[in-house]
């Protein structure tokens, strides 16, 4: 089983055509886990030798050996090729799943499904520190059930309404937020406690025996099922979660050890090199798309055959010959040396967290990468807060509302004001959509998380500095026409809805998507000159990113998009504007001419990005358009600010 999980999880991060659904792979090896961990703790309690000391003792000797391992590897190669920034993070990283906290980790930043996560090196530990977290829990939970109320149907009995209460929480959080599902125990620990279950269920197999061949052809089914036709856009993990699952239970059940799907010799010989393939493929993975390779066929079969070989040679060398040493030595002393082993290596990464250590790396590559957190000083207090701020003096000339990208440009405007005593009076939310009746989308259902903010900004908008020149900031296209570029891009798939939810940019959809746009324009419009943005270009790749990997490598590519792209991109959304205009008499403000030149519009200038990413500006960059924004002042009759 262990061999069909690996293999699914492989293929699907590996890109490779069919197995859509290989992530379900994670929740197999959660079930099995489950199983394994029930007999280990069941047996011992039964047999009065359970020892909580030698059953961590025994999950440290598997785990963390390849763990450290692979984090090591993985931190030497960073050395060579990753800049300070994403050094930087993979210290973090490093260090959160050496303690076994990394599913926290990576619940806070962008999501599992996200195309940003494959630039996490160590993202697959997520599962490690789930299981892990749940070994700390689980037996002296069993324990202290055993003591009180000894016997195999109270245990069943307690581990069924586990299940339940942890199913219901799977449920309820997919429902809000599939993310916080994905990550966290609470949500996933009865994925494990049915493996728990399947055990205490074992001991009455000869009730169903003669049922064990259809109940194995049955398991494979679902599984088979849930890998090749449950995909990312189901929210994940919730009640689908219970095809692979409960298939691998039965598959548990029925215990065939001839069984021709998993007693072969080629199974047999992958799943005892499950784990160390698991934690090998992934950086190869982020290996093949630093390289600009993952697409290419080549490229995937080579990494999914060096996973397997370097998978092979660590379970020789590691998981059998260093586990056995470690079994050889006192109890105390092998505790000591992984403990030893693991807070040094934590060190490490912790000494590589405080600032990716850019003095291995020309001056070059360094300025390049400080780009990438050259973004508005203010962020944290002013727009991750969702708070009411002012750019500058006390004296409001102006309003700015948006989301990221206004936040991104925010201080371009406080530099073309006329004077230093005059403000910017901003209010923004990150994926906010300055539209009222806008629903955010999550997995095809409404996740609205500026709903409040925004009913909030529209109520007071009116009274808020009347008659002040009011600028609408937004990333539009990717809220009407799906994201493009590297953060969780999925271009073609509305981010918003209105009377019902839309997974593609169909006439209708776009009909009110622009009936309502136009509308609130125009309600903002009835106590403030309004000045619409358009869309600013958005590039293929992370500006910084790539540059600094460019110039590492003696190469000086320059992200950029042609003209004629930006205006396919966002033609949609300009009519949508220029129909604004013409019914409210609002304004535009063009960031192309500060931006472009005839043929395209470049991610960098002078050998710098002018972006943090691939889409939000740098302080840098947005200074660009302080003329543009120098319009909004000038019309409104302000005297020109000083050069």
């Amino acid at each position: 089983m262990r061999a069909w999980a690996v293999c699914a999880v492989l293929l699907y991060h590996f890109a490779v055509p069919g197995f859509i659904g290989g992530f379900i792979g994670v929740d197999i090896f959660f079930v099995i886990s489950g199983f394994l961990m029930a007999g280990i703790v069941c047996r011992g309690l039964e047999a009065g030798n359970f020892s909580l000391f030698g059953f961590y003792l025994a999950r440290a000797r598997r785990i963390w050996p390849m763990l450290l391992l692979v984090v090591l590897a993985v931190m030497l190669l960073g050395w060579l090729i990753l800049l300070p920034s994403e050094y930087q993070t993979l210290g973090k990283h490093a260090r959160d799943s050496l303690l076994f906290k990394s599913n926290i980790r990576y619940l806070q930043e962008s999501g599992y499904f996200d195309v940003a996560s494959q630039q996490k090196w160590l993202l697959h530990t997520w599962s490690l520190s789930v299981e892990w977290q749940f070994y700390l829990i689980y037996p002296l939970v069993l324990m202290a059930i055993h003591r009180l109320w000894p016997g195999r149907k109270v245990l069943l009995a307690v581990h069924l309404l586990a299940i339940l209460g942890s199913f219901i929480t799977c449920l309820v959080l997919t429902h809000r937020d599939s993310e916080i599902a994905f990550f966290l125990l609470q949500s996933r620990a009865w994925e494990l406690l049915l493996g728990g279950v399947v055990f205490l269920l074992a001991g009455r197999a000869d009730q169903w025996q003669r049922w064990c061949r259809q109940m194995e052809w049955v398991g494979f089914a679902l599984i088979l099922a849930a890998i090749l036709f449950i995909s990312t856009d189901l929210a994940w993990p919730g009640y689908w979660a219970l095809v692979p699952t409960l298939g691998t239970c039965l598959v548990l059940l029925a215990a065939r050890q001839d069984s021709g799907w998993t007693g072969t010799a080629v199974a047999q010989w992958l799943g005892a090199r499950s784990y160390s393939i698991y934690l090998w493929h992934w950086p190869l993975v982020v290996i093949l798309g630093y390289f600009q390779v993952e697409r290419a066929p080549f490229w995937i079969a080579v990494g999914v055959l060096v996973s397997v070989l370097l998978a092979h040679v660590s379970y020789a060398v590691v998981e059998v010959r260093l586990s056995r040493w470690l079994g050889c030595q006192r109890k105390a002393l092998a505790a000591v040396c992984l403990i030893v082993a693991l807070v040094a290596l934590s060190q490490a990464a912790q000494w590589i967290r405080a600032d990716g250590k850019p003095g291995r790396l020309p001056d070059a590559v360094v300025r390049i990468d400080a780009e990438a957190s050259n973004h508005n000083p203010r962020k944290e207090d002013c727009f991750n807060e969702s708070k009411p701020c002012v750019y500058g003096g006390n004296d409001i000339r102006a309003l700015v509302i948006g989301d990221s990208h206004a936040d991104a440009l925010v201080t371009a405007v406080q530099a073309s004001l006329p004077n230093a005593q005059q403000g910017v009076y901003f209010q923004g939310q990150a994926g906010c959509l300055m539209v009222d009746g806008a629903h955010r989308m999550q997995n095809g259902r409404s996740g609205d998380q500026c709903w409040g903010f925004r009913r909030k900004l529209f109520g007071e908008l009116d009274t808020l500095y009347p008659g002040k020149p009011l600028i609408v900031i937004n990333r539009t296209s990717s809220y009407a026409l799906g994201a493009v570029g590297e953060h969780g891009a999925r271009e073609g798939l509305p981010q918003v809805a209105f009377s019902q939810p839309s997974t593609a940019a169909t006439p209708a959809y776009l009909a009110e998507f622009r009936q309502h746009y136009v509308a609130t324009v125009c309600q903002m419009a009835r106590q403030h000159p309004v000045f619409l943005m358009r869309p600013l270009p958005e590039m293929p790749v992370s500006v910084p990113t790539v540059m600094g990997h460019e110039v590492l490598w003696g190469k000086q590519e320059q992200p950029s998009v042609s003209l004629e792209q930006y205006r396919q991109r966002h033609a949609f959304i300009w009519a949508v504007q220029d129909e604004a205009v013409a019914q409210c008499g609002v304004r535009i403000l063009d960031p192309l001419p500060y931006l472009c030149d005839a043929q395209k519009c470049s991610g960098s200038r002078d050998g710098l990005p002018l972006y943090v990413d691939d889409n939000h500006m740098s302080e840098r960059g947005n200074r660009l358009l302080v003329p543009m924004f120098r319009q909004v002042f000038e019309a409104s009759g302000e005297a020109r600010a000083a050069p």
